[in-house]
């Protein structure tokens, strides 16, 4: 069977949406609000009573929209904070749900060190703690060890061998098996996988979850340093690990961490997950150029290498590639970036 071309699912989710609210096609007013770095496009719908709906379309040859259905019940259902979902047709990949608006987390930032920033931080790490607590990881998906392997094989395959034309580092392996070792020896929660400012709406001054149809039961740090090294901050290692030492100390009041577990080795394992996170965005982000012709993701590689060595910086057992970092892998990140920004390729 032929693929429908955009054009022709825009045609086919403008039918569903007018059909779902006994409207003519021709009075609809359905407008393209977003897209994402999956295949996945976003509009928006206004009603004649003045109200709007987010409509979905996901694509099922690419996308399976049965996870975010499920898993926005059940969260739904354990008091978190998602848009309730109002009309589905999963066949075709199309969903009606809450409109939370235009303002993403990262629109209340000003500034690493602004306070209002700092404090929209706080309460991200607030609704973590809810999501933890409250939505049980039994039905996900396991973040196993194929799946964080998996993950770590992105940055050699796309971002040194497809990208950079470069050969990953002696120790690679070395690092790659002992952040996967790290991650499994954590405790086991409910991890959104992307749970970066982008990802929380803000509305009414209330932070809304999104994005999370890969939701997996992994590594308790994983949301946290996701939100802590993510795409919009950099944040000081002594702030980062004060955050770190205050999640410790919740966890361990309400069960989700061991006793036995101390500062110091909290603090390393958020700082491995952390590296596997970096290394994976590296990855994907050349990847998504590569493979998925996206724009704007390779501008975003040095922010993600500078994560990436503020979290080395704190396991020297892997100095060398922390040295190859610096000697090797960002001269020909930048060297590579400037060609492009100065046109030399396409």
């Amino acid at each position: 069977m032929t693929e429908a071309t955009p054009q022709e699912r825009s045609d086919r989710l403008r039918h569903w949406a007018a059909a779902n609210h006994g409207l003519p096609e021709d009075s609809l007013d359905l407008q393209l609000a977003a897209g994402d770095a999956s295949f996945r496009r976003y509009f928006r719908l206004r009603l004649p009573d003045g109200t709007t709906r987010i409509v979905m379309d996901a694509p099922p040859p690419q996308e399976d929209s049965r996870p975010f259905v499920s898993i926005a019940r059940a969260w739904r259902a354990a008091g978190l904070p998602v848009p309730g979902l109002h009309a589905e047709e999963l066949a075709a990949g199309f969903l009606e749900l809450d409109d939370l608006g235009n303002r993403p987390l990262q629109a209340c930032f000003h500034g690493d060190d602004h306070p209002e920033t700092l404090a929209w931080q706080d309460r991200a790490i607030d609704l973590l703690h809810e999501l933890q607590t409250r939505a049980s990881p039994a039905a996900l998906p396991a973040y196993d060890a194929t799946l964080l392997g998996r993950e770590l094989d992105l940055f050699p395959d796309w971002c040194l061998g497809e990208w950079l034309g470069i050969a990953a580092p002696e120790g690679w392996m070395a690092l790659r098996e002992a952040l996967v070792a790290s991650a499994l020896d954590q405790p086991v929660v409910t991890v959104h996988r992307d749970f970066d400012a982008m990802n929380l709406m803000v509305q009414d001054d209330r932070l809304y979850l999104i994005d999370f149809q890969d939701a997996v039961a992994g590594p308790i740090s994983y949301d946290l340093i996701s939100l802590l090294r993510g795409r919009y901050c950099r944040f000081t290692p002594a702030r980062f690990a004060a955050w770190v030492e205050d999640f410790r100390r919740r966890a361990t009041a309400d069960g989700r961490l061991p006793r036995t577990l101390d500062e110091a080795s909290f603090l390393r394992q958020a700082n491995a997950m952390a590296a596997q996170r970096a290394l994976k965005v590296l990855g994907i982000f050349c990847r998504l150029t590569l493979r998925d012709a996206r724009q704007g993701y390779l501008e975003r590689l040095p922010h993600f290498l500078d994560h990436l060595e503020d979290s080395l910086k704190a396991l020297p057992a892997h100095g060398d590639i922390t040295a190859w970092l610096a000697a090797e892998f960002r001269p020909a990140l930048l060297r590579r970036l400037d060609a492009l920004s100065r046109g030399r390729e396409t």
